[in-house]
């Protein structure tokens, strides 16, 4: 197999990294038509806000792996993915109290976002190992 230039694979890793991003640009429109988008909107702005929180403890954990610390890091990553799923379970609770379907509607998106994360999180771990191999 032919090896891929570092920009390319790079460039391949940051959208494999962002397909959940890119999902959930193309779930306005049909919110939309579906006559849900404040679903759409609880579901995107909660899901920013997780995405938010997941790189800066990325970013705290990398810090503190290169002091020597990896129970810390641990730590870190390990409360704010609970924590993430926290924030969302709760906020989803209260807009199905508010609106059902508003909740219903959030809810099914913010699962589809969570599973391509899921699996995205683990190709760009391939493509990374990978490309260090």
């Amino acid at each position: 197999m032919p090896e891929e230039g570092g920009k390319a694979g790079g460039r391949l890793t940051v959208l494999v990294a962002n397909v959940d991003l890119l999902i959930l640009a193309v779930a306005l429109p049909v919110f939309i038509a579906l006559g849900e988008p404040v679903a759409w909107l609880v579901a995107a702005t909660l899901w920013v806000v997780a995405r938010l929180i997941s790189a800066f403890a990325a970013a705290k954990a990398r810090q503190k792996l290169a002091q020597g610390e990896r129970n810390t890091a641990l730590g870190t990553v390990a409360a704010t993915s609970l924590g993430r799923v926290w924030l969302i379970a709760i906020a989803i609770l209260v807009a199905g109290v508010i609106d059902r379907d508003t909740g219903l509607y959030a809810a099914l998106l913010l699962v589809i976002l969570f599973t391509v994360n899921l699996a995205t999180r683990g190709l760009v771990h391939l493509i990374e190992s990978d490309r260090s191999a």
